[in-house]
């Protein structure tokens, strides 16, 4: 089973995962704006089992949907790698798909909080879009 290698940008902090993504997508929240500092956070899930080198600093968050998440981001360099969420955090880990600096990383299947969505940012065609989360 392939792996791959997301890492911060000073390299202190990286994460393997195994396998293809579960799934690619695309939130355009304001909480996921302000914390990539992007108009968009782009990320990919994976299947445990995964592995984390170096240290992390954590922030939690709750969803608008009640769920609690944790983002771990770098604190040398800052850079936002990847989250769990609370219940899940022994089945799957969420990665910033730019950590993987990889262009030929798959395009996403889902995008969600359209209503928030940057007018000028054009999603590829067929991705299945929600105006809110739809979970």
């Amino acid at each position: 089973m392939p792996s791959r290698i997301a890492s911060c940008c000073c390299g202190q902090l990286s994460i393997e995962v195994e396998g293809d993504p579960l799934g690619v997508g695309l939130c355009h929240c304001f909480a996921c704006q302000r914390r990539t500092g992007s108009v968009f956070a782009a990320l990919a899930s994976f299947a445990a089992p995964y592995k984390v080198t170096g240290t992390a600093t954590e922030y939690g968050r709750t969803g608008d949907q009640g769920a609690k998440f944790r983002f771990r981001f770098c604190p040398v360099c800052g850079t936002n790698l990847f989250h769990t969420e609370e219940g899940y955090e022994q089945s799957s880990v969420g990665v910033a798909v730019g950590a993987f600096a990889d262009p030929s990383f798959p395009p996403p299947q889902d995008s969600v909080y359209e209503c928030r969505r940057h007018r000028w940012v054009r999603l590829p065609p067929g991705v299945r879009t929600y105006e809110r989360d739809p979970t």
